[in-house]
């Protein structure tokens, strides 16, 4: 199904992943509401909704920059109503907005093990219950969230189990609801990607540079590949980017090395 007209609302998208993403949408014909919290340019981190905003325009969609920071329910609810007012509906969530903090228990101050459950699980609960009667409205509505499949062993946890639970928790809303939403024919699938992406996120991986890993479109196309599924089909799952694009025909990934012939790594949560 063609993802065109159809409004993706993204959080986290002036930057990476959830940048990318709007941008594969847009060449769709997405409308595209870039939810984030960055209104100035970081002095390290590149991006703001508006210069998002712009890049999906010339990209050929249709955008609508909110300031949006996840942990405020109002706010969301706020941009929600906004997005509808615009555009009419929302048909597509995409819960990209994450905090990461790889630290050990001893290492993580509470105020950012907060940060993490507040921004990763509740964040993508709390966007996810506002976009709900939107989404129950919707032709062929999905929700994509941007975590993990689930394994409970204990090799995951023990490095940094704060951010883990964090992770884990957005899983489990993937879990949960797509199981709860099945008779609404809302489709709730997970996304994550087998190898190292070049974000701002490796700036906290050691060892992870950039040369190791794949650009942020790889992740994009895998995304818009499942967007454009039958929603009453396609639910419940745990997609894996790499696997994704081989189901719908890729066989050289090549293209979205950074460093093409650099051995890549295999990203966190993954044998």
């Amino acid at each position: 199904m063609s993802l065109k007209e159809k409004t993706i609302f993204v959080t986290g998208a002036s930057r990476g992943i959830g940048l990318a993403i709007a941008l594969r949408a847009a060449r769709e014909g997405a409308n595209v509401v870039v939810a984030a919290k960055t209104a100035a340019p970081h002095p390290k981190l590149p991006g703001t909704v508006y210069t998002a905003a712009s890049a999906i325009k010339a990209a050929g969609g249709k955008a609508l920059p909110l300031l949006v920071d996840i942990r405020f329910e109002d706010q969301v609810q706020d941009a929600v109503q906004k997005a509808v007012e615009r555009f009419g509906g929302i048909d597509i969530l995409v819960n990209n907005a994450s905090a990461i903090s790889l630290t050990g228990t001893a290492e993580t101050p509470l105020k950012r093990f907060d940060l993490m459950m507040d921004v990763n699980l509740r964040g993508t609960y709390v966007c996810s219950q506002a976009c709900l009667p939107y989404l129950a409205k919707a032709q062929n509505p999905h929700i994509l969230t941007m975590s993990p499949p689930l394994d409970m062993r204990a090799k995951w946890f023990a490095p940094h189990v704060a951010y883990t639970i964090a992770k884990y928790g957005m899983s489990m809303c993937v879990l949960g609801m797509a199981e709860e939403f099945r008779s609404l024919g809302i489709a709730v699938n997970a996304l994550w990607p087998r190898t190292l992406i070049a974000t701002a996120a490796l700036q906290v991986i050691p060892g992870a540079g950039a040369e190791f890993g794949r650009t942020p479109e790889i992740v994009a196309d895998a995304a818009v590949y499942i967007l454009a599924q039958n929603s009453r089909i396609t639910t419940g799952n745990f997609f894996i980017d790499e696997e994704v694009l081989a189901e719908a025909g890729t066989t050289d990934f090549s293209v979205y090395a950074v460093s093409p012939g650099v051995p890549l790594k295999t990203d966190l949560f993954l044998d």
